[in-house]
């Protein structure tokens, strides 16, 4: 039987990551499909105008970007959900999402795609591992990110903290509430479905 949804993502991007992550989490059956986007370019300019990952296929529907596809699997999958019922918890769920992406992932994006060596990249690297550090108590409050279940949030930030040491960061004793919560999760059947042998690779055993 032909799987309805196809997910096209590349196995070393984060963004294609997370929406693996909230696949996983639904338990929703999906064929994913590795991209390479340095040698599939034709491939991927024919999926989409963007020629981005990842790209979500759902017979005639087609998007392609990780945020549209996330609200779009959690609205059309809402079991089990993975944003709150009520409209101020919601926002403030995008809200945390929008400063994972704004505060972390453009630091993330910009040491993975710019930077091999160099005072300039250690720089990145201490300014992320600084601002982990000053937000790792909060993972003290609660078994997920500010919650009870697990949620599009911890779908954003999982898939960047387990690339802390592809990106050079060791985070000390000092994080135990965030060491911990990366622990518990990283141990979640759910997380470890939406690795792909790529990113089983990124961590020592």
């Amino acid at each position: 039987m032909t799987k309805r949804l196809t997910c096209y993502s590349d196995p070393a991007d984060h963004y294609s990551h997370r929406v693996r992550m909230v696949l996983a989490e639904k338990g929703i059956v999906v064929q994913i499909l590795d991209i390479d986007p340095g040698q599939d370019s034709d491939k991927l300019a024919e999926l989409n105008p963007y020629g981005a990952l990842p790209t979500l296929m759902d017979r005639d529907l087609l998007l392609y970007e990780p945020g549209v596809i996330m609200e779009y699997l959690e609205e059309r999958y809402p079991h089990p959900p993975l944003l709150p019922v009520y409209p101020v918890a919601r926002a403030n769920s995008r809200l945390l999402m929008h400063r994972i992406q704004s505060n972390w992932c453009v630091l993330v994006d910009r040491i993975l795609n710019e930077c091999s060596d160099g005072g300039g990249c250690n720089q990145l690297r201490r300014q992320l591992r600084e601002s982990l550090l000053e937000v790792a108590p909060l993972f003290a409050e609660k078994p997920y990110f500010l919650s009870d279940e697990p949620s599009l949030v911890d779908c954003c930030l999982l898939p960047l903290l387990w690339r802390l040491p592809l990106l050079g960061i060791e985070l000390p004793r000092s994080a135990r509430p965030l060491l911990e919560y990366m622990e518990r999760q990283f141990a979640r059947q759910a997380f470890q479905v939406s690795l792909s042998a790529v990113e089983r690779d990124m961590r020592p055993t």
